[in-house]
């Protein structure tokens, strides 16, 4: 996962560019209730005929979530396995397990019911065996419980033997059908949902000066991270109520609007330092946003360029605060904002807590960046510094 060369000016995408539709996504349901229709629609549509639920032990031994699309599948004959073993940035272990039971059962799509980990899981599992078995790309249905946002995009992680994080992506690995059942949310432990709320905002800001994304889709960020600052501290209050999290859900979706790109565009440092810190250190996505984005979106003060900026200044005025006056000053005010949401939402953490040793951080800013001889190297050696 490379990062952007924010010393090299990005081309403007204001006056001219591209935008393509994912080539996979025949279609999004979204509403309470809506998995007992949607996911029959969905298999008739895609025109598939056996699933492998795919999630993970949590929500399978925990909650009624699982058993209640196992029984939907059932009552189409549409039903072939669970595998339920999917751990936390998903493990390549099961994702083996997983593709045995896959072919073993004869199923023809994945169901992935969780949060980013079973969707991740499910698009390497598609990746490698159709680099096996040749042909199209399987299908995913993805059903998701948290706020991650993964089930939008064409790429995956998972982590190998040694712990670290792989990437593979493909204009087919994003999921065919989502559907978007707040109901579904509500076994979701409070720190999980509310912190995969905070990757959806990591996910609206670093889209801002993410190169090749079109206006709209920053226009779709800035308005999700309204909704996001809006209802995730309403979540916390009232963890029950359905609506405020079907609100969370088109959020998140708007957070990470489906895109087929002309060439691969990195999301922003944020995310790069999320993806090196949560494999290596056991520290979920969510918190990695927690801890990261609000330091960076600082730090862009001194390395964005103008316009990326402007864009990050915008954001002040979709959350209703007064701007300070200056660009810069407006960004250091959404870096303060971000900082107190994660406060109010009682996610602070310190990567002392996660207990990633100090002597690490050089390896963690290189591995960053790509090399220690980057323009940014410093500065983010210091920025992890003060994660501490």
């Amino acid at each position: 996962m490379s990062i952007v060369d924010y010393s090299v000016e990005h081309p403007s995408t204001e006056l001219q560019g591209f935008y393509g539709w994912t080539d996979t996504l025949r279609g999004i349901q979204y509403g309470p209730g809506s998995v007992s229709t949607a996911l029959p629609k969905f298999f008739k549509l895609l025109g598939v005929s056996k699933a492998l639920v795919l999630t993970g032990r949590s929500l399978y031994e925990k909650s009624d979530v699982v058993k209640k699309v196992e029984s939907i599948l059932q009552a189409i004959d549409g039903y072939g396995a669970t595998y339920y073993q999917i751990g936390q940035h998903s493990p390549i272990a099961g994702i083996r397990d997983a593709s045995k039971v896959f072919t073993d059962t004869g199923c023809d799509v994945i169901v992935s019911v969780g949060g980013g980990s079973p969707v991740d899981a499910a698009k390497a599992m598609l990746y490698y065996l159709q680099q096996e078995r040749g042909g199209e790309t399987m299908p995913q249905i993805a059903i998701p419980t948290t706020l991650s946002a993964a089930e939008y995009s064409i790429g995956a992680g998972y982590t190998d033997e040694s712990g670290k994080k792989v990437a593979v992506s493909s204009q087919k690995l994003a999921p065919a059908a989502i559907i978007l059942d707040a109901e579904l949310t509500l076994a979701t432990p409070e720190r999980l949902w509310l912190s995969t709320g905070v990757r959806a905002i990591d996910h609206c800001v670093e889209n801002l000066y993410r190169p090749l994304i079109p206006p709209p889709l920053k226009a779709l960020g800035l308005y999700a991270l309204a909704d996001l600052f809006k209802y995730l501290p309403e979540s916390k209050a009232n963890p029950k109520s359905v609506e405020i999290r079907q609100k969370l859900q088109v959020a998140s979706w708007m957070s990470l609007w489906p895109i087929k790109l002309e060439k691969y565009s990195a999301l922003g440092l944020s995310h790069s330092l999320g993806h090196k810190l949560g494999a290596a250190y056991s520290i979920p996505h969510g918190i990695t946003s927690c801890l990261t984005l609000a330091p960076v979106v600082e730090l862009m003060t001194e390395i964005g360029t103008e316009q990326d900026k402007e864009y990050l200044s915008k954001a002040l005025f979709y959350l209703q605060k007064p701007s300070t006056g200056t660009v810069n000053g407006d960004v250091k005010a959404l870096s303060a904002c971000i900082q107190q949401l994660v406060t109010d939402l009682g996610l602070s953490s310190t990567l002392k807590e996660y207990n990633v040793p100090r002597e690490d951080i050089t390896v963690i800013a290189t591995n960053t960046l790509g090399t220690e001889t980057h323009a940014l190297y410093p500065q983010v050696v210091k920025l992890l510094e003060g994660l501490y």
